[in-house]
């Protein structure tokens, strides 16, 4: 059975934050806020947490997951940005927004574009996920908690445990979350490219 973290949205408990990276840590799968919807996330490397997340979600090896960093120097670590792009990314995050960008070496190679050898990154705005961040330390490796023939994300931290108790280790809820997944943009030929629109403003990149 999944454990139930009621998490305070403005003043996360340490207490509570360290139980749910705890977790992360010994190879949970967990299912968080973030200023989009929902997310599942599991810590960097954890094959079988990625195994877990593709069997919720029905996914196959094609899809692609999101490095969810803590700050821009943590998301410096993980993928190259050029001089041209740099403004406009940094001044975009924190936010609702995930960029493709050619890896780094730090990057397992299971999370890698196959062909273009990048990786989608974001930096979320939101108070519970920055402090979860900030205890594990490294990035979460994460998925937009959207169930197989469900049109939209699920939005209550109670709603989730139902669905998936025995399906997770951890359900993190600090209130309702929204249903507008992130915009996400690829910078990865050095070009803007819109893959899609979301919650985040396309305009300040066009």
């Amino acid at each position: 059975m999944a454990r139930y973290f009621d998490v305070h949205p403005d003043n996360p408990q340490a207490r509570v934050i360290g139980q749910v990276v705890g977790l992360i840590r010994a190879g949970g799968v967990v299912a968080y806020p973030t200023d989009s919807c929902f997310a599942l996330g599991v810590k960097l490397g954890d094959k079988d947490g990625l195994a877990r997340i593709r069997e919720i979600r029905q996914l196959d090896e094609r899809h692609h997951f999101t490095l969810m960093c803590r700050d821009f120097a943590q998301l410096g670590q993980f993928v190259t940005i050029n001089n041209a792009l740099f403004r406009s990314i940094k001044s975009a995050t924190p936010g609702p927004y995930t960029f493709i960008l050619p890896a780094t070496r730090e990057v397992p190679r299971r999370l890698l574009h196959p062909k273009k050898k990048t990786v989608g990154v974001r930096i979320p705005e939101h108070v519970v996920a920055q402090a979860i961040l900030a205890e594990l330390g490294e990035p979460l490796v994460t998925s937009t908690l959207l169930l197989p023939g469900h049109d939209e994300p699920m939005t209550q931290g109670w709603e989730i445990k139902e669905a998936l108790d025995h399906q997770l280790d951890a359900v993190v809820d600090s209130g309702e979350c929204g249903t507008v997944p992130t915009t996400v943009i690829d910078f990865s030929d050095g070009e803007v490219e819109i893959l899609r629109e979301g919650a985040g403003d396309v305009s300040r990149f066009l």
